[in-house]
Parts: C-alpha cells; sequence; structure tokens
C-alpha cells in the first residue's frame, strides 16, 4: 500500500490492563472519499483494520498509516473475525472494522459486538453512506415526493434467509411507497412476483444501479415491472446491485409536479412568514 509521505505513524500498543476501542465504521458503498470524515480520521490513526473484501474497495484503507495491521475478512468466519479484532484490541487502542455502507444495514454488527461486549471491549460506531442512498444520487432521483409518497422501505427478498411473518415483498409493496431491495438482484423474478401481487402496473418504473458510487464500474439500469429482469440479465448484472420501484422514479422529467410547502412563498413556518402580497394575489 502506497503511503503519503506525513502519514501519521500507528497508535502505540497500550498496555496489557486496559483494551483498545473496536470501531465499526461504515465504509461507504463504493467510492473511498464517501466514507466520512470522522470514519476516515479513525483509518488514519488506527493500529489495526479489518475491512470486507467482499464488498469494501481497499482503496478505503489508503489513509491508513504506516505499520497498520490490514486484513481481509472475505475469506473469515464469524468466529475468526471476533478473535482477530479481539487480540488487536489487546494490542492497540483503535481497532476498526470497516463494513460497507452503513454497519446498521444487512451486516453482522450485533453478532460481532455480542462477543466484544462478553470480553469487556470497548465498542464504538460511526454511520456510512448506504448504497441505497447512493443509487439514487448516480439516477438522480428521490425516494420522497409530495403526494406522492413519504415513506421509504429498506428490505430485501427471501433467499436462502427467511422474512419474518408480514414483510413479504408483496406485503410491503401494497404500501405503494419507495422499497429499497437490497440483497436481490439475482431474484428479480420474485421482485417481479411481489410488485404484481400487490397490484403494481407492468409499466410502474424499477430502476437497478449496480456497483452505485464505485469508480469506473457503476452502471444504472432504468426498467419497468415487466422488463427489469431481463435488462439486467442482458447487460451482466449479477451482483452488488440496488433495486428500487417507486412511484417517484423519473420525477426529474415530469411536466407537473407537486412542490415542496417549505419554500412555498405563501407557506409561513418558524423561520419566515408569508409574504402577505403572495397571500393576497394566490
Amino acid at each position: 500500500m502506497q503511503l503519503a509521505p506525513d502519514a501519521p505513524a500507528p497508535e502505540r500498543p497500550v498496555a496489557a490492563a486496559r483494551l483498545g476501542t473496536v470501531w465499526f465504521v461504515g465504509a461507504g458503498p463504493g467510492d473511498p472519499d464517501l466514507i466520512t470524515v470522522k470514519g476516515r480520521a479513525l483509518v488514519e490513526r488506527a493500529g489495526a483494520i479489518l475491512f470486507a473484501g467482499s464488498l469494501v474497495s481497499e482503496a478505503a484503507t489508503r489513509w491508513a498509516p504506516e505499520g497498520c495491521e490490514i486484513a481481509d475478512s472475505k475469506d473469515m468466519t464469524l468466529g475468526q473475525m471476533v478473535a482477530w479484532l479481539s487480540e488487536r484490541a489487546g494490542r492497540h487502542a483503535t481497532v476498526l472494522r470497516l463494513q460497507t455502507g452503513d454497519p446498521a444495514l444487512y451486516g453482522t454488527l450485533i453478532e460481532v459486538v455480542q462477543p466484544l461486549d462478553a470480553a469487556g471491549i470497548p465498542i464504538g460506531v460511526v454511520p456510512g453512506v448506504s448504497s441505497a442512498m447512493a443509487s439514487a444520487a448516480a439516477a438522480v432521483e428521490s425516494f420522497t415526493l409530495p403526494e406522492v409518497t413519504q415513506t421509504t422501505i429498506f428490505t430485501r427478498v427471501e433467499g436462502r434467509t427467511p422474512m419474518p411473518a408480514g414483510e413479504s415483498l408483496a406485503e410491503l409493496a401494497a404500501h405503494r411507497c419507495t422499497l429499497c431491495i437490497f440483497l436481490s438482484i439475482t431474484l428479480l423474478h420474485k421482485v417481479e412476483a411481489g410488485l404484481r401481487e400487490a397490484g403494481w402496473p407492468e409499466d410502474a418504473p424499477v430502476l437497478v444501479v449496480h456497483k452505485a458510487s464505485w469508480p469506473g464500474e457503476e452502471r444504472i439500469v432504468r426498467g419497468t415491472v415487466a422488463t427489469i429482469k431481463q435488462l439486467c440479465r442482458e447487460a451482466g448484472i449479477v451482483s452488488q446491485a440496488m433495486v428500487i420501484a417507486s412511484p417517484t422514479l423519473g420525477a426529474r422529467g415530469w411536466a407537473e409536479l407537486t412542490k415542496s410547502k417549505l419554500y412555498d412563498a405563501t407557506f409561513t413556518h418558524r423561520f419566515r412568514r408569508a409574504s402577505e402580497a403572495t397571500k393576497e394575489t394566490s
């Protein structure tokens, strides 16, 4: 790994009687520059970093100081990850687990934290940019629009991991709000079936973003309930993709759009009073 000439030295090992803190840091959706300022500051002073190499670019570790222990967890079991983090917490004041997106979404945060808690190791969590947000940004879309939908659901379809009762895609899609469907690109037949069962029309728009924000690798596919599976198949997209179904998709090109009340000249709120002239003529 190439280091900047002025990179700070890693922290000295902590005393044996005091354990370092294990930080779970959201590395963002792919672009290493989308890690938060706080997350990058922790990378810069880390004594050890365990990153999820199957989903997190190694470039996210590029700010690590010389001598920092860096390992890829893609071949590790949960027990091996916990052992690695625990052992390093005995030697370093700052140990990082770099996770894709945000640690709270579709990760192993609690599974790893529980044994660390049992060992008395301090824990910290730094949120990150989710691939859902990065996908909307890539496509210039909004999850919510006035009088269209004010609700966004993060979910997945059932694969090897079962869904709890009441959380089938058809049941959630019945709300007709925005659906960000994680971990389901190889199950688009189930996505289509769930949307149809909920009554979504065949021409309802569906967006797929592959490797959102990854430099040089991001791809956007726009289709409908009826076409999205075939379009993704033709594009060869079979992994690391966000599926978004929403009544707001394509609003950028709508001829008519209900505007937000917040910036309406006739709307009073605690920071601005409505224009009297505007109210009289409206």
